[in-house]
C-alpha cells in the first residue's frame, strides 16, 4: 500500500468533504447530458460504449475532449482548468448512468458497485516536459515522451475506515488521488472529547489507526516519462517526470513505449530526509496524474498523421526512376564514396517486413549492419548521420555501454524501496535504430547481452523478483576497428575481428572498410574534403538531387507505416538457388583452407537477403519484390558479407591456391617432421632454416604457424620466441592410468581404423605423434626417477647425521669435558676441508632447500621435515616406476600399431600397382 507518512495536523474540514454547491449539481447534470445525448453519425457513442463495457465488467468510459468541445465548450474549459474538482464530478456522472443502465431501480444497486473511471483523450497540441511550469499546475496538459521505467503494481486507499484505539470510535474518510499523504485527525472526534459536561476520560492525541479490512483500495502504478532523444537540445540532459496511473490505466505500457499522456499536472511533497524538517516547506515536486494514455501501435511513426500534401509528395518521390541512387547519395553527402555502405544504410532505414507465423513466432524485419575497418574511414560520421535522420534513434558508444545500459536494468525506488524496471538504449530505440560506435571496445559479457535483442527483438528480464519481456524491435548499426587498429591483409578475418560467430551471424551485412593508398582516389577525397571545409560544394556533382533531411525523415516514417512488401515466386526461386550456391562455395573454400570461416553463412544470412530485398521494394512503395530487387540485394550482400568471407579466403591464403598454399604445406610438413611432440625450437632457428634457405616466404611461415596454433599442434612460449610441439591427435582413448596418462589403443583390424585410404596419412601421423608423445613422457619419467634415486639417499644420509649429532649432544651434556666433533667435508671432487662442531651447544642445523637457499631448523623440526620429505620421495618413486611400466607397455602397443599400419599401407600400394 502506498500510504505516505506525513506530520499530523488538525483540520476543521475532513478530507473528502465537499461544500454543498448547486453549481456542482448543475455541472454533474451537464456531464450526464453529454454522455447520454452526444451523437456521432446518429449514434450515441458514449452511452453505447458504457453499455458494452459494463457487459464485460469494465467500469470505465473513454472520452475524446474534441467531442466535449463540440457539445459544450465552456464545460470542456472548466474541466481543463479545474480537473481536481471536475474529474470526480464527471466520474460521478458516469457511475450514475452506469447504475441506471445496469439496474432497473436504485434499490437493486449493490453497495459495493465500483466507481467508474474517466479515461480522457485529446488531440490538442503537446507540451514538452521541459516547458511545464507553475502556470500549468492543476490543469490538464498533453505531454509526449518515452516510458523509461515502470514500477510494480501497488494498492492505494480511496476510502479508509479509522478506529480510535481508546474509545473505539469509528470514522470513514476519503483519500484524495495522486501522491498526496493520508492525513489522520490528531484528535478523536467522539462526543465525549468535545462535551465538557461528560465525565468520560478524553482520548489521547493521535488516537486513530487504519482498519485495512474495511477500507477500499485501487491499483496504482508509477511510471517515469522521459523526453524523446530527438526532442532534447544538443548538449543537454533529457528531462523526465514521474507519472501516476491507476485502475484501468495500469499495466498498459512497458519501458521503451512512446506515448502521449493526457493528465493533470500536479505537485507533491517528497519524503523528508530528516525528522526535523518542517512540513510547511513551500517547495514541491511535480508529477503527472494521468487521465489517458495514447500509444502508437508499432511505435514506428510516433502516432503522427500525414497530410494529403505530404502523401502526394511521398508518392511523387516513390515514382522517381533513380530514387535508390538519389536516396543513398543523400545519406551523409559530406562523406565521399562508400556508396555501397550508404545503400546498405538506406535498406537499414527502410527495413524489411515483420512476419508473425501461425504458431505465434515472430520473424524480424529490421536489418543489422556492421562497419569494420580502419580508423579515419568516416564510420562514426555515418552513425551520427543515421541518428539524425532516423525518426527514432539512440547513439551510444561501446566503451561506455554496459549490458544493463543497452538492455534494461532493475532499479530500487529511494522512498518505497520497491524494485522497478528501467529500459536501456535498445528498449528506448524500439521501432528505430541503435547506433553503437566502438563496438569492439565492449566487454564480451556486455556484447552477449544483446544477442536476444538482435535476433528475437525482445529483452528478457528476471531480476529482483521481476520477470518480464520487453520489446526491442530495433535495427543495429555498429562500427568497430580490427584487433590491430588497422585491417591486416596478411591475416584472416578471424585474426582481424575480435568477435564470436554468434554475434557476427546476427548482422545482415558486414562491411570491411579499408583505407587503401591510391593516388587518384586520395586526390578525389582531398578535393572533396577541401570543398566541404571551404563551403564550395557547388563543384561536387554528388550534391545534386539531394533530398532534405526533414523530408527523408518523414518519408521513412511514411514507408515503414504504409508498406509491407512480400516476395514474388520468381524472387523466391532465385534466392533459394543463390543461397545453396554460396553455401556450396563456402564449404569448398573451408575444405581447401582446412579452417572454418570466422564469418558464418547460415540460414540467418538467407533471411538477411530476404529482408534486404523487401527493403528495396519498400523504398519505392511496391507491394511485391521483383527480380531486380533480388539482384540488387544479392549484389549488396556479396559486396559486404561475402566480400568479407572472400577476403578471409584470400588473405588467409594469399590467393590460397598455387605457390603460397604449397609453401604453407611445406612448412607444416617440415615442422611436424623435425619437432616431435614435447620438443621445442626457437622461432629465429625456423626462420633461418626455412625462410633464409629459400624454401618458403616469411608470410608462409607465419601463416603455417598460425594455422598449427589454431589446430593446437604447436604452442608459442616466451613472448612467441619459442615454439613447443604439443600435438593434435585424432585418437580418443577412453582408459587412463590413475595419473591420467591415456592408455594406448590396440589395432586389431586396420580396416576398422582406416575406413578411407585417402585419410591414411592423417591417421598414421596421429599414431606416430602419440608414439612420440609416449616416448617424451617416458624420457621425462626416467629423469624424475634419476632425481629421486639421488634425493632419497641424500635425505637418509642427512637423517643419520642429525641423529649422530643429537647423540653427541646428549653425551656432552652428561660429560663435563669439552669433546668437540671434528669432521671432514667435501668442497670439490678432489678437495676436502676440516670442520669443528661444538656438540654441547648444538641446537639447530641448516638444511639445503635448493635454488641456493638454506634455512635454519631446530634439530627436532629438522628431523620431522626430513622424514616427511623422505616419505614423499618414496611415494613419488613408486608412482614414477608404475608410470614407467605403463608407458613401456603403451610404447610397445603404439610401435605395433604403427608397424601394422605401415605394413597395411605397403600391401595396399602393391595391390594397387598390380
Amino acid at each position: 500500500m502506498s500510504y505516505l507518512r506525513a506530520e499530523i495536523y488538525s483540520a476543521q474540514v475532513l478530507p473528502g468533504e465537499q461544500p454543498e454547491d448547486n453549481s456542482f449539481n448543475e455541472i454533474t447534470k451537464a456531464f450526464r447530458s453529454f454522455i447520454m445525448e452526444f451523437r456521432l453519425n446518429n449514434s450515441f457513442i458514449y452511452r453505447d460504449q458504457l453499455r458494452e463495457n459494463l457487459l464485460i465488467n469494465n467500469f470505465y468510459l473513454k472520452v475524446n475532449s474534441e467531442h466535449l468541445i463540440g457539445f459544450n465548450e465552456e464545460l470542456n474549459k472548466k474541466l481543463s482548468d479545474e480537473p481536481g474538482e471536475m474529474v470526480p464530478l464527471f466520474e460521478n456522472a458516469i457511475t450514475d448512468i452506469a447504475k441506471r443502465i445496469a439496474f432497473l431501480s436504485n434499490d437493486e444497486v449493490p453497495r459495493d458497485f465500483p466507481h467508474c473511471q474517466l479515461i480522457l483523450y485529446s488531440n490538442s497540441s503537446t507540451i514538452s516536459i521541459r516547458n511545464l511550469d507553475s502556470d500549468h499546475i492543476s490543469k490538464i496538459v498533453r505531454v509526449s515522451g518515452i516510458i523509461i521505467s515502470a514500477s510494480v503494481l501497488s494498492s492505494r486507499a480511496t476510502n479508509v475506515q479509522l478506529v480510535c484505539r481508546n474509545c473505539k470510535h469509528t470514522l470513514k474518510i476519503k483519500v484524495g488521488s495522486g501522491f498526496g499523504p493520508l492525513n489522520l485527525p490528531s484528535k478523536c472526534l467522539a462526543t465525549h472529547n468535545h462535551d465538557e459536561s461528560m465525565s468520560q476520560q478524553k482520548c489521547p492525541p493521535d488516537p486513530y489507526v487504519v482498519v485495512h479490512d474495511k477500507s477500499t483500495f485501487i491499483d496504482q502504478q508509477v511510471l517515469k516519462l522521459q523526453e524523446t532523444p530527438d526532442a532534447v537540445p544538443v548538449g543537454e540532459m533529457p528531462r523526465h517526470i514521474l507519472v501516476q496511473v491507476d485502475r484501468y490505466l495500469t499495466n498498459q505500457v512497458v519501458p521503451g513505449t512512446r506515448v502521449t499522456l493526457v493528465g493533470t499536472y500536479s505537485i507533491y511533497q517528497s519524503k523528508q530526509r530528516s525528522s526535523g524538517s518542517s512540513n510547511t516547506v513551500a517547495i514541491r515536486n511535480p508529477y503527472l496524474k494521468v487521465l489517458g494514455i495514447q500509444t502508437d501501435v508499432d511505435t514506428a511513426a510516433q502516432g503522427l498523421s500525414f497530410t494529403e500534401e505530404e502523401e502526394e509528395e511521398f508518392l511523387r518521390i516513390s515514382r522517381l526512376p533513380n530514387l535508390y541512387e538519389v536516396f543513398s547519395r543523400s545519406i551523409a553527402p559530406s562523406i565521399y564514396g562508400n556508396n555501397d555502405i550508404k545503400k546498405a544504410i538506406t535498406c537499414l532505414l527502410m527495413g524489411g517486413s515483420k512476419k508473425i507465423l501461425p504458431d505465434g513466432m515472430r520473424l524480424r524485419g529490421d536489418i543489422n549492419v556492421l562497419l569494420l575497418g580502419d580508423p579515419g574511414t568516416a564510420k562514426s560520421q555515418l552513425l551520427k548521420f543515421v541518428e539524425k535522420i532516423s525518426p527514432i534513434a539512440v547513439y551510444t558508444s561501446g566503451k561506455g555501454s554496459s549490458a544493463a545500459g543497452l538492455t534494461a536494468s532493475v532499479q530500487r525506488d529511494s522512498q518505497t524501496r520497491d524494485f522497478y524496471l528501467e529500459g536501456g538504449a535498445m528498449v528506448l530505440a524500439d521501432g528505430g535504430v541503435v547506433c553503437i560506435d566502438e563496438f569492439d571496445k565492449m566487454r564480451d559479457e556486455d556484447r552477449v547481452a544483446i544477442h536476444e535483442a538482435m535476433e528475437q527483438q525482445t529483452i528478457s528480464i528476471a531480476k529482483a523478483g521481476i520477470t518480464t519481456v520487453l520489446n526491442s524491435r530495433t535495427s543495429v548499426l555498429a562500427a568497430a576497428n580490427p584487433i590491430f587498429g588497422r585491417y591486416d591483409d596478411l591475416k584472416s578475418p578471424g585474426e582481424n575481428i575480435d568477435f564470436q560467430t554468434t554475434i557476427l551471424s546476427r548482422f545482415d551485412m558486414i562491411f570491411i572498410v579499408k583505407d587503401d593508398h591510391n593516388e587518384a582516389r586520395d586526390k578525389l577525397i582531398a578535393q572533396h574534403v577541401m570543398n566541404v571545409h571551404t563551403g564550395n560544394s557547388n563543384n561536387n556533382d554528388n550534391q545534386e538531387g539531394e533530398i532534405p533531411i526533414d523530408t527523408m525523415k518523414r518519408y521513412i516514417q511514411y514507408v515503414k507505416t504504409k508498406c509491407a512488401p512480400r516476395l514474388s515466386p520468381e524472387a523466391l526461386e532465385k534466392l533459394l538457388s543463390h543461397f545453396v550456391a554460396i553455401r556450396r562455395r563456402l564449404q569448398v573454400n573451408e575444405a581447401d583452407m582446412n579452417e572454418r570461416s570466422s564469418i558464418p553463412i547460415t540460414v540467418r544470412q538467407l533471411e538477411a537477403i530476404i529482408r534486404i530485398t523487401e527493403s528495396l521494394a519498400k523504398l519505392t512503395l511496391l507491394p511485391v519484390a521483383t527480380l531486380d530487387h533480388v539482384d540488387e540485394a544479392i549484389r549488396l550482400f556479396t559486396a559486404s558479407t561475402m566480400n568479407a568471407v572472400d577476403q578471409g579466403i584470400q588473405s588467409g591464403n594469399l590467393m590460397a591456391s598455387g605457390k603460397f598454399a604449397e609453401e604453407i604445406k611445406i612448412v607444416e610438413h617440415e615442422l611436424r617432421r623435425r619437432l616431435p611432440i614435447g620438443w621445442s625450437t626457437a622461432y629465429r632457428t625456423l626462420r633461418r632454416e626455412i625462410v633464409d634457405a629459400g624454401r618458403a616466404t616469411p608470410e608462409a611461415l607465419d601463416k603455417a604457424l598460425h594455422i598449427m596454433e589454431r589446430h593446437e599442434v604447436i604452442r608459442f612460449r616466451h613472448q612467441r620466441q619459442n615454439i613447443l610441439r604439443v600435438g593434435h591427435s585424432n585418437i580418443r582413448p577412453k582408459e587412463t592410468n590413475p595419473r591420467g596418462i591415456p592408455k594406448a589403443p590396440f589395432i586389431e583390424k586396420v580396416e576398422a581404423v582406416v575406413t578411407d585410404p585417402s585419410n591414411y596419412e592423417t591417421i598414421f601421423s596421429a599414431f606416430s605423434d602419440r608414439l612420440q608423445q609416449y616416448k617424451y613422457m617416458e624420457l621425462s619419467k626416467k629423469q624424475q626417477l634419476a632425481d629421486l634415486n639421488i634425493k632419497i639417499p641424500d635425505t637418509e644420509k642427512n637423517l643419520q647425521v642429525i641423529d649422530l649429532l643429537k647423540q653427541k649432544k646428549e653425551n656432552e651434556e652428561d660429560d663435563d669435558e669439552d669433546n668437540a666433533i671434528e669432521t671432514n667435508y667435501e668442497l670439490d671432487s678432489t678437495l676436502y676441508t676440516k670442520a669443528t662442531i661444538d656438540a654441547k651447544n648444538l641446537n639447530s642445523v641448516y638444511l639445503w632447500l635448493g635454488a641456493e637457499v638454506m634455512l635454519e631448523y631446530p634439530l627436532d623440526e629438522a628431523v620431522e621435515l626430513l622424514n616427511s620429505r623422505l616419505e614423499s620421495h618414496k611415494n613419488q618413486l613408486q608412482t614414477v616406476e608404475e608410470d614407467l611400466e605403463f608407458l613401456r607397455e603403451s610404447i610397445t602397443t603404439m610401435e605395433v600399431n604403427t608397424s601394422r599400419l605401415y605394413n597395411w599401407d605397403v600391401k595396399r600400394r602393391r595391390e594397387e600397382k598390380k
